[in-house]
């Protein structure tokens, strides 16, 4: 087993999903405990004012500071913290996501789930077991040992995989921590049928897409239909992460479709022999 000691929002990797609508005005506070080591503060990419919030929440240990704003436009925003170096805080666990939903709202689906994706940099490589410290040297040379969802390797797997029913519509708020790398989002045995690139919740999301683009700081939403039951696979299509980490499952209980999908038997040699000898 491994450990790491991640700096955080609210003791959570990725931070707590925070949830509005167009015209909100929304408070922020931002504590910095004592014992922390580190000046922290938030910036979020829904905000239209300095920094994102991150001037005004620039906190020392011991510190609490806050600011207020309006949100003045839809989609989905990653938040992070802004101390220099940023990217060696965002690579410690801090970043989230906020949903500022249009004064409609958006279409219900039965389902919703919140998925972000990051990087771990050790100066342990991929695997080893024990308290693992960070590597500011494979930081900068924008080397990750690991890739993870939601904070761990393979976090979303086994108990913590993604849970739905056959028949029902899912959203994936997904967005990237990063702090450096790109992600080609893609499930494994499902196409989205509707994704709204860049997390752009005023434009038309395009229709049956099989892989999304989210750059690191950038979002997306995705909703499925679910058609078939099984085990689906998160993954970011450059498949070498998954063997550092980078993978998740949706699945999906109910009957099976054979209409839709049925497995065929497998043939042994005797049996193609056998249909060989009859012709």
């Amino acid at each position: 087993m491994a450990t790491y000691h991640y700096w955080t929002f609210n003791k959570k990797v990725p931070g707590p999903f925070v949830r509005a609508r167009v015209g909100d005005t929304i408070q922020v506070e931002l504590s910095n405990l004592a014992d922390s080591s580190e000046r922290h503060s938030v910036d979020f990419h829904a905000v239209t004012g300095p920094g994102g919030g991150a001037v005004a929440t620039d906190a020392a240990p011991e510190e609490t500071k806050g600011f207020s704003f309006k949100a003045l436009k839809p989609g989905l925003y990653v938040y992070h913290c802004a101390v220099p170096l940023a990217a060696h805080h965002i690579a410690n666990g801090m970043y989230g996501l906020i949903l500022v939903e249009p004064e409609e709202g958006l279409p219900p689906v039965d389902r919703e789930f919140y998925v972000m994706q990051g990087e771990v940099y050790t100066s342990q490589t991929y695997g080893s077991k024990g308290k693992l410290t960070e590597s500011l040297e494979k930081l900068m040379a924008e080397a990750p040992e690991y890739y993870v969802f939601n904070g761990a390797a393979n976090a979303l797997t086994g108990s913590n995989a993604l849970k739905a029913r056959l028949g029902e519509t899912i959203r994936i708020y997904f967005g990237v921590g990063g702090p450096n790398k790109t992600s080609s989002f893609h499930v494994i045995g499902e196409i989205f049928d509707k994704a709204y690139q860049l997390a752009s919740l005023t434009t038309e999301p395009l229709a049956d897409v099989q892989t999304i683009t989210v750059p690191p700081g950038g979002a997306a939403v995705v909703d499925m239909s679910l058609d078939v039951p099984g085990e689906c696979v998160l993954v970011d299509h450059a498949l070498s992460r998954a063997a550092r980490g980078l993978v998740g499952k949706l699945v999906v209980d109910g009957e099976n479709q054979p209409a839709l999908f049925k497995a065929a038997s497998a043939k042994t040699e005797e049996s193609e022999h056998n249909t060989h000898s009859s012709h």
